[in-house]
């Protein structure tokens, strides 16, 4: 039978992340002070406080996975400064696109919106891996996850993989040069720091573990 992940847990991972989000906006701080704007704590910080507000306000009904992570896309791009916004907004948004079955996804059609969320993050941010950015997290991960779902594996193993899988592409940004964005200004300079965009990718996929693992709420 195939694993499914309801509504109620994509809105409950997203509420885990903001709240780790805002837990890690000093340490995502010091990350960027030292190869970027030093913004990317408060920057996200700040888009992820809207999101909670969003999901949180009872008002706002989302018919399907399609329109909740357009919602959280539309949000994140407004909300959120820097290029995390639209970065991020565009990970939402073309996973969004990818089928679905309404309010809930199994685990093909999830791993299916992670990787049209990476192509279209690639496509806007022209990024690629051991560029020292978010997608060297993002992509080891997406990767892991198709790998687990091609050999047969459980989602909770699948999200294991990938959790495992983002936090070694984050911690390989320490040791290369970057490419892209303000820090590629520093040249090998920027060798020796993690990756703040790296770091709060690999979040996104630790709060999937926890959120998307456990049994679905009762609606």
């Amino acid at each position: 039978m195939a694993q499914e992940i309801t509504l109620g847990q994509l809105k409950n991972w997203l509420l885990l992340y903001a709240d780790r989000i805002i837990a890690e906006e000093e340490q995502l701080t010091r990350l960027d002070a030292a190869i970027g704007d030093a913004d990317h704590g408060v920057n996200m910080r700040r888009g992820m406080e809207k999101v909670r507000e969003r999901l949180l306000d009872g008002e706002n009904q989302f018919p399907d996975v399609g329109a909740f992570f357009r919602s959280v896309a539309m949000t994140l791009i407004s909300a959120v400064g820097g290029a995390a916004g639209p970065l991020y907004g565009t990970f939402f948004l073309r996973a969004a696109t990818s089928p679905h079955n309404g309010e809930r996804v199994d685990l093909p059609q999830f791993t299916r919106m992670l990787r049209f969320g990476l192509d279209g993050l690639q496509q806007r941010g022209k990024a690629h891996i051991d560029d020292k950015t978010m997608v060297d997290a993002i992509q080891p991960a997406v990767e892991a996850m198709e790998a687990a779902l091609a050999s047969g594996q459980s989602l909770a193993v699948a999200l294991a993989a990938a959790k495992q899988a983002a936090r070694l592409g984050m911690e390989h940004t320490i040791g290369i040069r970057a490419n892209k964005g303000r820090a590629s200004y520093l040249g090998d300079r920027s060798i020796g720091h993690q990756d703040p965009g790296a770091t709060s990718a690999y979040l996104l996929f630790e709060t999937a573990v926890v959120a998307l693992s456990a049994p679905a709420p009762k609606e």
